[in-house]
């Protein structure tokens, strides 16, 4: 659903909308609400169709349209389930529900492993912990050599990877996440407790 910038939506046909999203994603009708008055910014900002596209959400975050960030772009493509290049209120609400305080923990686990496996393979691969790993310091402007890069991604793959064949499955993933908790600390938002 895109958010109409007309009157067509009246009070009431919102608020059954809130009402009826509050339940299924065990937000508050207030939270639901307070985020549609949020996207209602965020899509007004560079292209106002009703939809977020990459670039507006760069610019609230960022204060700039064209800054690249790998956990952005990787957030921005999992909020886009139907995956047109932009997210709708629905796809902003869902996304951003796993982020509750009271989000069942096996939501922000499996959240946590499909941003980490970016190529979509059900694994999180080694080359793909690296990658990221190497973006993150990039971002920071932290440059580490190869080996020393090598060694970070083998000490968490010989603490993930039970059946050592470099990569790791969702239950690893799980079994992970129990003995590292703090992997989850940034799946809970202050603003949405």
């Amino acid at each position: 659903m895109q958010v109409e910038n007309s009157k067509e939506e009246t009070a009431r046909e919102r608020k059954e909308r809130s009402v009826s999203w509050s339940q299924d994603l065990k937000l508050t009708v207030n939270e639901v609400e307070a985020l549609y008055e949020l996207l209602k910014k965020l899509i007004s900002s560079i292209i106002d169709d009703g939809l977020i596209h990459k670039e507006q959400l760069q610019l609230a975050l960022f204060h700039n349209p064209d800054i690249e960030n790998v956990f952005l772009n990787r957030v921005f493509d999992l909020f886009d389930e139907n995956k047109n290049g932009a997210i709708n209120f629905e796809e902003f609400v869902h996304g951003l529900s796993v982020f509750h305080r009271y989000a069942p923990m096996e939501e922000k686990i499996d959240f946590a492993f499909r941003f980490h496996d970016l190529r979509q393979t059900a694994f999180i691969e080694w080359e793909e912990v690296k990658q990221m790993v190497a973006d993150v310091l990039m971002e920071s402007g932290i440059e580490l050599p190869d080996d020393l890069l090598d060694a970070i991604v083998d000490k968490t793959f010989a603490d993930a990877d039970a059946d050592g064949d470099r990569r790791i499955n969702k239950e690893e993933w799980k079994q992970f996440v129990v003995r590292n908790p703090s992997l989850l600390k940034n799946m809970t938002l202050p603003c949405l407790m």
